[in-house]
């Protein structure tokens, strides 16, 4: 006998406690909607971020289209906080707190209510990772909607983003460029809703999750202000209804073989290094074996296919305007980096998915041709050694060689690098060590100021950074972060002094601070970790709880194999 759609709501609906149905009554509920499916409709609300301005009127798109397949459709609102807007500041802390919030809260609403199936908007960094995350733990049938892209700003007549603006107002801190100049690129850089429009986290995440399978296609192109985006939600509950029917669930799509698809396809396009993160806090809620090692040797052998900001100057609309995401994912599947065998939230393969989809055409800047890519090897790549047992996590896009060999300029600060560097006080050869930052320490914010202040053309491929801390997928040049463990925990990171040499290998997999065995363990023994207390709550949750970054920064209360 087959399940019924209502399977969990029907509970409530027709469970032991006959008072509770007085509430439905009272939400408009007829008899016959006590035999309907509902569907929990998360939606990161916050109309003080680009990204999510209008995550709310998507949802409400999405309940009508559960209306017209005979589905209730109820949102509900997770926390949300914009990466772009508080990074640099204390708020920046919050950050990767939130995407564990979303997670549990996601959790928390749709089990306690019953529902039946999970839809969960992604809008900024962390709202997809969390509704993901949310769908493994839970188990329920559901799916991940992309509120889509921002379109392009302009400036002179060339398309300009978020990138340019953080590189111009870097430009001008150091007297390359005119402040007036800097200040218009920042004023018409971001025109209206949707996420960061290149290949930075939003992105990088969103083309992950066609890749793995827990969104459907077209979905993470679609930019926000299109009326495809409309249509597209309006017709998500017909594919969750379809994932109702036939009880497939997200453990079912979450096999290893997807997440050697997403990590290879994060890799193919050049993305963030917060897209590895994510991917690994979702292995372990899905309880698949894949880990930081896995990747490394996915990274090692994938080329990079796709030439977005900030490696070029691409963003997703121009992949939109090529036919979307599927046209991406047919070319890596032609190419051999994805394996089409996987089943997908459509209820049918990856192969079947882009059975109908275009080639990519020819004459266009985004996309390489097979067997000719921009480059022979992952711009993200994963490095052990002892400055990192748990290993560390590079993005090299501006930097030519393979390998990098410099001297340490340590830091616990981000504003600190910035001030440092309009002294003139880093030279080309440096390796910045951000530390202090890590997830138990200060939530693991993202220090774009920092990398950005990097780029000015002295420094840009002449130095390195290295940090336990994350970074912007906006960011560019020779950037090492996730370096785990972190200081806070008495992380090697913690050891490290000015002028120390470290080096680092690419393609080798190796990172080492040439600093002798008994120094370091001189060093350990006069070190004194001091405690580490937080005067926010949300904060000191997170800290309490938290596991490293190799295992994706999950909570190890939950899932205790992870320290």
């Amino acid at each position: 006998m087959a399940q019924a759609l209502n399977w969990n709501s029907q509970n409530l609906t027709h469970g032991w406690q006959r008072g509770v149905t007085a509430f439905y009554y009272g939400l408009g509920f007829s008899d016959e909607d006590f035999n309907k499916a509902q569907i929990g409709i998360g939606v990161p609300l916050l109309d003080g971020n680009l990204c999510n301005v209008h995550a709310y009127d998507l949802a409400k798109e999405i309940a009508r289209g559960c209306k017209t397949t005979s589905m209730i459709g109820l949102p509900f609102g997770v926390p949300a906080v914009s990466d772009n807007i508080t990074q640099g500041q204390e708020g920046g802390n919050a950050s990767l707190p939130s995407r564990n919030m979303i997670a549990n809260a996601a959790e928390c609403v749709v089990s306690a209510h019953s529902y039946d199936a999970l839809i969960g908007l992604h809008h900024c960094d962390k709202n997809g990772p969390g509704f993901a995350m949310a769908l493994a733990r839970l188990n329920y049938p559901g799916l991940v909607v992309s509120g889509g892209s921002i379109m392009p700003g302009c400036h002179k007549g060339q398309d300009i983003s978020i990138l340019d603006v953080y590189d111009s107002q870097a430009s001008a801190a150091v007297g390359a460029m005119e402040q007036s100049e800097a200040d218009q690129i920042l004023k018409t850089a971001c025109p209206g809703p949707g996420g960061c429009g290149i290949a930075a986290s939003f992105n990088t995440w969103g083309i992950a999750l066609e890749a793995i399978g827990l969104m459907l296609p077209f979905s993470s192109s679609i930019p926000a202000i299109d009326d495809a985006k409309k249509s597209e939600c309006q017709n998500v509950a017909s594919a969750v209804k379809n994932l109702l029917e036939r009880n497939i669930r997200p453990r079912d799509i979450l096999t290893r073989k997807a997440f050697e698809n997403a990590a290879a396809t994060i890799a193919a396009v050049g993305g963030s290094t917060n897209g590895i993160l994510h991917l690994l806090a979702l292995a372990r809620e899905a309880k698949v074996d894949f880990h930081l090692q896995d990747v490394q040797e996915i990274l090692r052998k994938t080329p990079v296919y796709c030439n977005f900001a900030p490696r070029g100057k691409k963003t997703m609309v121009d992949l939109h305007h090529l036919g979307g995401t599927p046209v991406l994912l047919k070319h890596l599947l032609k190419a051999g980096i994805i394996n089409g065998n996987c089943l997908t939230v459509t209820g049918k393969t990856l192969t079947e998915n882009l059975s109908g989809i275009e080639d990519v055409i020819p004459d266009q800047e985004l996309i390489a041709p097979l067997g000719q890519p921009f480059k022979d090897y992952a711009d993200i790549q994963v490095c052990f050694g002892n400055l990192a047992p748990g290993g560390i996590v590079f993005k090299v896009s501006s930097m030519q060689e393979s390998h990098f060999s410099g001297t340490a300029c340590c830091f616990n600060d981000a504003k600190a690098v910035v001030e440092a560097v309009e002294a003139k006080k880093i030279k080309p050869g440096n390796i910045i060590v951000l530390r202090n930052l890590g997830p138990v320490a200060s939530g693991m914010p993202e220090v774009l100021v920092a990398t950005s202040a990097l780029a000015v053309p002295e420094l840009d491929g002449k130095v390195a950074f290295i940090s336990d801390t994350r970074v912007s997928g906006v960011s560019h040049g020779a950037i090492g972060v996730h370096c785990s463990p972190e200081a806070a925990v008495g992380g090697p990171i913690g050891l490290v002094q000015d002028g120390d040499p470290i080096s680092f290998d690419l393609l080798k997999g190796q990172i080492q601070l040439e600093v002798s065995d008994s120094e370091l363990q001189q060093r350990r023994d006069n070190w004194s970790l001091a405690p580490v207390v937080h005067s926010r709550g949300y904060l000191a949750d997170f800290a309490a709880t938290v596991s490293q970054a190799h295992h994706g920064c999950v909570s190890k209360a939950l899932i205790q194999t992870c320290e």
